[in-house]
């Protein structure tokens, strides 16, 4: 599995700053534990809560200067008392790194040194994304940093296209029998890997700025999804563990991807391909290793071969975009059979017209739709993301037939926070409709859910959140 939106100079970080509980009882950090047998034995320390910040508005000549005071003793406790936070977490994260990681490391066939250097000078990385810390719960964040869940249209500017597919171009011709090799093996189209590769790191330029066991210990112990994460972090303990990469090479971005092809550690122990023939899949040095593993990583998904990831439609206003979705696939003689044409005016091609397509439509009627095949969604499963799939397919198409546009215009849509999709989610929920769970993520469920809500209520039927909807469902 592969995570969401990962780290390339294509993408954003985000660092959230943490707002300390004012007034917490203060306690000298543990000295460092450096063997696991102490560092079991060490008592687990209680974690005080972290709350939000205090506000007050002075009122008032001597309140102004009684405030004042009280503010600066206040911000001097912060200070003073946000080290000492960091310090109770990294405690227990010691402590459960000895008691809980471990054991389970141990049986999995980790050695002792490989656990040690692991997490040698690792600390949790409080500013990482997607947190939970102690004393909180989890939430859905009032607003979406990560590209892939931002406007649909602003995913593809020129500037960001034109860096991959022009970049892609430029690697064809150099890697032209590599990409063929890779295609007669694997039957994925060069244009395809290409456009993965530059998506995710640059072709390979772009630096992993985070230890990634620091970012795995991290989210491990306190993400919204540690199962996941740990999961994680014990196939990268193997991977130093079998020496297939040192540990001073697990360099991460800060969801914990590696390498030139950005896979998460069991995605490489999975996927990972030696293609260059030198003995070892290397995907931080090695083009063919990365190019190839891409390919694997998408055939293990179903990439079917000899089919395309889709088309840009034209849709008649007769046809609803609540049709939209991989579970209401009609054959692509069926769409067209309803007035669904290809833009430019090509026909379908023959032999995709008598297989399974599916509505797509990122930004409901506000933006392009398209027609895609079942290869669509395995480049999902490398980022979970429609936008994201669409970037690559429509880039895999410019790296092989040259730079051409959406013929469909990305309208203008509402500037909602993600908590407020959330709300509007929740509301639909209540209303009986399924809407993929309350993420604050407008995806097909949730787009035809709003389309079908809307038509049914008298409006027009955008298939997209609004302020209008959102007023509706509070």
């Amino acid at each position: 599995m592969r995570l969401s939106a990962l780290y390339s100079p294509l993408r954003t970080l985000w660092p959230a700053g943490l707002p300390r509980k004012v007034g917490e009882q203060l306690s000298p950090p543990s000295p460092p534990i450096t063997n696991i047998a102490e560092r079991a034995a060490s008592p687990k320390l209680p974690i005080s809560p972290l709350a939000g910040e205090m506000a007050g508005r002075p009122e008032g000549g001597a309140k102004r200067r009684a405030v004042s005071v009280l503010a600066t003793l206040a911000a001097a406790l912060i200070a003073f008392a946000a080290p000492a936070s960091a310090a109770r977490i990294d405690d227990q994260f010691q402590a459960w790194l000895a008691k809980d990681l471990w054991p389970e490391a141990k049986a999995k066939g980790i050695s002792n040194a490989t656990f040690e250097a692991a997490f040698q000078g690792v600390s949790p990385n409080l500013k990482l994304p997607d947190l939970v810390l102690p004393g909180e719960k989890p939430k859905t964040p009032k607003k979406q940093h990560q590209a892939e869940f931002g406007s649909p249209g602003n995913y593809f500017s020129e500037k960001t296209l034109g860096a991959v597919t022009s970049g892609g171009r430029a690697r064809a011709g150099a890697n032209a029998k590599t990409l063929a090799a890779i295609e007669k093996r694997f039957g994925v189209p060069g244009g395809v890997v290409l456009a993965i590769w530059g998506r995710e790191s640059g072709f390979g330029a772009a630096k992993m700025p985070y230890d990634a066991f620091e970012v795995l210990g991290t989210k491990a112990f306190l993400a919204t999804r540690k199962e996941m994460f740990r999961k994680e972090l014990l196939a990268g303990l193997e991977m130093v563990e079998r020496g297939l990469v040192s540990r001073k090479a697990m360099r991460s971005s800060w969801a914990g991807a590696l390498g030139q092809p950005q896979f998460l550690p069991t995605s490489f122990l999975k996927h990972a391909v030696d293609f260059d023939g030198d003995g070892r899949a290397d995907i931080w040095n090695s083009t063919p290793d990365t190019l190839a593993s891409i390919a694997n990583y998408l055939v293990h998904y179903g990439w079917a071969k000899g089919r395309v990831w889709g088309f840009e439609v034209s849709l008649p206003e007769s046809v609803t975009c609540a049709l939209e979705g991989p579970d209401q696939g009609k054959k692509i003689s069926d769409w067209a059979a309803m007035g669904i044409t290809r833009v430019g005016g090509k026909p379908f091609p023959r032999n995709e017209a008598g297989a399974e397509g599916f509505l797509m439509m990122p930004a409901g009627r506000n933006g392009p739709a398209f027609i895609v095949t079942p290869n669509f969604y395995v480049l999902k499963h490398y980022n979970e993301s429609d936008v994201y799939a669409l970037f690559i397919g429509h880039g895999a198409d410019r790296i092989a037939s040259g730079d051409r546009r959406f013929v469909g215009n990305w309208g203008k849509v509402d500037g909602l926070y993600r908590s407020d999709v959330a709300t509007m989610q929740r509301g639909l929920e209540k209303l009986g409709y399924d809407v993929g769970g309350a993420d604050g993520l407008p995806g097909f469920k949730t787009r035809r859910s709003i389309g079908d809500w809307q038509a049914k209520n008298g409006r027009a039927a955008t298939c997209f959140p609004d302020k209008g909807l959102l007023e509706a469902m509070r």
